[in-house]
């Protein structure tokens, strides 16, 4: 993989030094002590990070007070701009897919897919949001089935209120969330492979800034990008390991799962998360995401076999329909209309969270996509990276959320209780009414932890990219360190306020990033039809190279006949 890196890297440069401009992937970067770091963005983001994991481990009280305030304060004001403007970030995505824009191919014309197409979904699925399934699956419907959103009127705990958990959950984990990894991804992989820029954030404004893109306005993009995905990463490698930690003390009575043993757990799984970052994206990550999805697989197909089977096919079509009809309301629903004058706490704790989690995610999934993603055309791109993950994770909600909702309503177990007392230990409570329980639940566990290393490698990478000015390939120091940052980060939320902390963390760097994504929309807009313009040129000059060639050989045919 990485002799094909170093070539894209070198034709990044041609391309560029064509233009003019002379600059290229890290031409001003420090290059020592085994590390290849560009000279603003990385000890600016870096510093940064480093500054909040020590503020926060010398004040944890006061930490976790700030978490919250910072937490209330975001939903509350802002929870409307993230509600519309997710909507704005789908419905530019399918507009690029199904417009004139769809036919444009991912790295030019002549461009083949580097990875086959299931390697190709096995990535997006390990990148995209494996832990968050692993561990909302079955907790979020069981939240929404004791306390479901006004917005259905449906009384908790209740086969109505089970309806409408699996339909908000599928709402939450469906087009929204992969809508805008499509839209992040479609930029990063357009302006590296067709235009020839760093594989950056910062590119994605090149046709509103210009070589500005290389000054302090690109810089400030940058940091933006590494800091919002450190720390959405850390959400997921938080939750990731509380969930393991609750297995481990599931499976052996004992065994101590609280936040001191889940920094250890962060400390060993991270270990081999820098072991498979050093191997690199295609001998580590594309390996460990195909074995996880097999595993996946397996465990769905065990799940689907021993629990209820036929609920979870008929719960599936029918939250499919749901969904569906559900779809427009859910999207623009912002309980303006609550039990007091601003009342929006259902809101503020579930759609926004997710909705700035996945914000603060985009950076690293997008980015990861984009890596795994040229050759293919837009309308390509957008289809698989849209539909199929979504369609993946809807049967997965179906069988682990509507397996514990059937426990529930046939007064087999009691998950809720469950539930309320640690979400983490949902999916193991729920295993623990099927057989081969222990069995199960090992592979649960091995499943949360490849998700973790797998998250892990591929943050590590996309955050060497945005700290080395875009180049495809750094020193394995280098990535040792990020992989590194990014457990520790995630330890450290978790020693200054545990799951608020997490919550906290991707909402509030998934604001500006927000406002960054909007403005990049215009930017990919302006440079798609640039592309589509010289695409079209060029067809027309080949018809007329055809059509001149053909006149020619019809005028030799009668020169001869004549």
């Amino acid at each position: 993989m990485s002799e094909n890196n170093f070539d894209r890297q070198g034709l990044q440069a041609e391309i560029l030094n064509d233009e003019g401009t002379g600059r290229y992937p890290g031409d001003t970067n420090f290059q020592k002590w085994g590390f290849d770091l560009h000279p603003q963005v990385a000890p600016i983001s870096g510093g940064l990070v480093i500054l909040f994991i020590v503020l926060t481990l010398a004040n944890k009280e006061k930490a976790s007070q700030v978490f919250d305030a910072t937490l209330n304060g975001i939903a509350t004001y802002g929870g409307w701009f993230y509600i519309l403007a997710a909507n704005i970030f789908l419905g530019l995505i399918l507009y690029f897919a199904f417009s004139k824009f769809g036919r444009i191919r991912l790295g030019g014309p002549d461009a083949q897919p580097e990875f086959s197409t299931f390697a190709w979904f096995a990535m997006l699925l390990s990148a995209g949001m494996g832990i968050g399934l692993m561990f909302w699956s079955v907790g979020e419907p069981m939240f929404h089935f004791t306390s479901p959103p006004t917005l259905f009127g449906s009384e908790g705990s209740t086969a109505k209120a089970g309806e409408t958990a699996m339909t908000v959950t599928f709402f939450h984990w469906g087009l929204h969330p992969w809508g805008l990894y499509a839209l992040v991804g479609l930029g990063l992989a357009f302006f590296a492979f067709n235009r020839g820029l760093p594989l950056t954030m910062r590119s994605l404004f090149h046709p509103l800034l210009g070589e500005r893109i290389y000054e302090w306005p690109g810089h400030v993009i940058d940091i933006l990008a590494v800091v919002a995905d450190l720390f959405g990463l850390a959400t997921s490698l938080g939750l990731g390991v509380s969930q393991v930690a609750a297995g481990l003390g599931f499976l052996i009575p004992g065994m101590p799962s609280g936040t001191v043993a889940q920094v250890v757990l962060i400390a060993v799984i991270t270990s081999f998360a820098i072991v498979s970052v050093m191997v690199g994206l295609d001998g580590g990550v594309r390996r460990l995401s195909e074995w996880n999805l097999y595993l996946a697989g397996l465990f769905l197909v065990f799940v689907v076999i021993l629990g209820p089977t036929l609920f979870i096919m008929d719960s599936f079509v029918q939250n499919l329909g749901n969904y569906v009809a559900s779809f427009p309301v859910l999207s623009f629903w912002t309980e303006s209309f609550g039990e007091g004058p601003s009342d929006g706490s259902w809101q503020n704790s579930w759609t926004v969270f997710y909705w700035g989690w996945w914000i603060s995610w985009s950076p690293f999934v997008g980015m990861f996509i984009a890596r795994v993603s040229k050759g293919r055309t837009i309308r390509e791109f957008v289809t698989g990276v849209l539909i199929v993950p979504s369609l993946l994770s809807f049967l997965w909600l179906s069988a682990m959320g509507g397996s514990a909702l059937q426990l529930q309503l046939s007064n087999t177990a009691d998950i809720a209780a469950a539930v309320q007392e640690n979400v983490a230990t949902a999916m193991f409570v729920m295993l623990e009414n099927f057989p081969l329980t222990a069995f199960s639940s090992v592979v649960a566990i091995l499943l949360v932890t490849i998700f973790f290393v797998t998250s892990s490698d591929s943050g590590s990478l996309v955050v060497d990219n945005l700290t080395s000015g875009g180049k495809l390939d750094s020193p394995a120091p280098q990535r040792v360190f990020w992989a590194t940052m990014e457990g520790v980060v995630a330890a450290v939320l978790l020693l200054g306020g545990g799951l608020n902390a997490l919550q906290t963390a991707a909402i509030t760097t998934g604001l500006p990033f927000a406002v960054v994504l909007l403005v990049m929309c215009f930017s990919l807009n302006r440079g798609l039809n640039t592309e589509l313009n010289e695409l079209e040129m060029a067809e027309l000059q080949d018809m007329e190279a055809e059509e001149e060639e053909y006149s020619r050989q019809r005028r030799t045919v009668e020169a001869r006949n004549r």
